[in-house]
Order: structure tokens, then sequence, then C-alpha cells
């Protein structure tokens, strides 16, 4: 191999090597050693001992976990195409520029992504609280007096519209990058022929950017399988309304540092990790059909 190659694949190897570090510690690691304690069991009498599949049988048979994993279903069913269809619509308004001051309004579009998410799932705690929030004053003056958004009935609804305001800019921001990818010459060879605005925007534009919506509802996808932060802060504010399984996460979370059951709660861990690879690879079997791979 020549001098000049090897000293490039050095310089490669010493590039990446932090990133692969990093990916080592703080994500393979943590992998095996939870797949490695689920294996186990720590009783009170007869302390830890090995017991196979009995903590991964137990998450199976367990009706809280499955119905976490289905009410994450339906929310991200029901959050993703909201999201992106919000990210959309404003992406081609930006990008049309038939609005003043986008490069403004785009930065503040993007803002609530900037905003860790415990600090959003607080702020908007207060905003809806039932008797002194704005939102619920407002409500009132239009005659919905009453109307508690942490109601068992009302939480995912009120979780739905946290996220959807955290993470609106962001998808938001790659569509516009992604509508602006698209060369000029298409948009003018289509107003030569007399095409209207919204034409352009959903005849043209839009199927030439949907690549880039797939990849972005199969990551929003995930994100609402893992979903935590929000009904974790919220359960605060009305416990009953956030169960001991809300979401998988919450059910990982609860088992292992609320209940102590440490090994059960690697096993569900483990059981999520799977299924959020699932739709991982499904995304990625979806984009190679369409020819975004070979």
């Amino acid at each position: 191999m020549p001098r000049k190659r090897r000293s490039h694949d050095r310089s490669g190897i010493a590039f990446i090597s932090p990133g692969m570090l990093m990916l080592g510690l703080f994500m393979l690691v943590p992998t095996v050693y939870a797949i490695w304690s689920s294996l186990y069991s720590t009783r009170l009498i007869g302390g830890r001992s090995f017991s196979g599949l009995d903590n991964y049988l137990t998450v199976f048979q367990s009706a809280e976990f499955w119905s976490g994993v289905l009410r994450v279903l339906v929310f991200g069913a029901i959050q993703v195409p909201l999201t992106l269809a919000l990210a959309f619509a404003f992406a081609a308004l930006f990008d049309a520029g038939v609005i003043r001051g986008s490069k403004f309004f785009r930065t503040v579009f993007f803002m609530p992504f900037a905003v860790p998410g415990v600090v959003a799932s607080v702020m908007w705690s207060f905003l809806l609280l039932p008797q002194f929030g704005p939102y619920a004053e407002i409500l009132s003056g239009l005659g919905l007096k009453g109307v508690n958004f942490f109601s068992s009935g009302m939480i995912v609804p009120t979780i739905m519209l946290i996220v959807i305001w955290e993470w609106t800019g962001y998808n938001m921001t790659i569509l516009f990058t992604s509508l602006k990818s698209i060369p000029r010459e298409v948009s003018e060879a289509a107003i030569m022929e007399g095409a209207s605005l919204w034409t352009i925007v959903t005849k043209i534009k839009l199927p030439m950017v949907m690549p880039t919506i797939v990849m972005l509802a199969f990551l929003n996808s995930v994100g609402a399988l893992q979903l935590f932060t929000e009904p974790s802060i919220l359960a605060a504010f009305q416990p009953q309304a956030v169960s001991f399984g809300f979401t998988p996460s919450l059910f990982v979370y609860n088992t292992a540092v609320g209940s102590g059951q440490y090994e059960l709660g690697a096993a569900a861990a483990v059981i999520l990790a799977l299924i959020i690879g699932a739709i991982s690879v499904g995304g990625f079997l979806v984009r190679r059909r369409n020819g975004e791979f070979r």
C-alpha cells in the first residue's frame, strides 16, 4: 500500500476514533450490560441467580407494558403526520417567498427545538394549568369552562401538543433545505406552463422531497416510541393521568428505578430496543425500495 494512502487511512481512523469511542462507551457497553442483566433475577432469598428468559416472559405477559406500546403507536400515528404536515406547509411557504422576513420566522420556528424537553414540559404545564393558566382562561371566555388539560382523557392530546411544538421547527428546517435543493428551473418551467403555486407545491415539489419526508417519518416514529420526558414531567401535575406504564420508556424507568427490579427493567428495555430496531430496519428497506440506497 502506498505510503500516502496509509497516511490518509491513519488520519481517517484518528478522525473517527473519538466518536466511535463514545459510541462504544455510551451505547454498546450499556446495551451489552442490559442484555446480560436481563438474564438474571434478584430475590430476597437466594440473591442474584441466572433466570434465563423468565424476565422476558414476564414483560411479554405484562398488559401494562403492551398498553403503553399501543398508546405510543397511536400517539405516533397521529402526532407524526401532523408534525410533518405543519413542517412541510411552513417550509413550502418560506421556500415560495410569500412571507416577508422569512429568515427571522425560520429562526423563531426552530427555537422550540433548542429548548430542552424538560424545560418545555414545565413551561407548557404552567401555561395549561386548569385554574390559572392563560389557555384555560381563554377557553373559559369562549364558554368552555372547566377544561382540564391534564385529565385522563386529555393527557395524550396535551403531550401531543407539546411534542408538535418542540419538533415542527426541526422538521421544517430539514424540509426547507430539501426544497431549496430543487433547481429553480423546475419551478420556472411550471410557471411558464401556467401552473399555480398550489400545483407547483403539491404536484411538483412535494413528490421531489418525498424521500426526505419518509426519512423524517421514521425518525419521528422512533422518537414517539421513546416518549419519556413529557409524560414524566406532567405526571407531577396529574399523577393519576400518567400510569406506571403510560409509555414503554416509563415502564422501563418505573420498573428499574421505582420498583428496584433492575433485571426486569433491562428485559423491557431490550424488547423496546428490538421494536425500535425492527421499525428502523423497515424504514431502511422502504427507502431502499424507493431507490435511495443500492
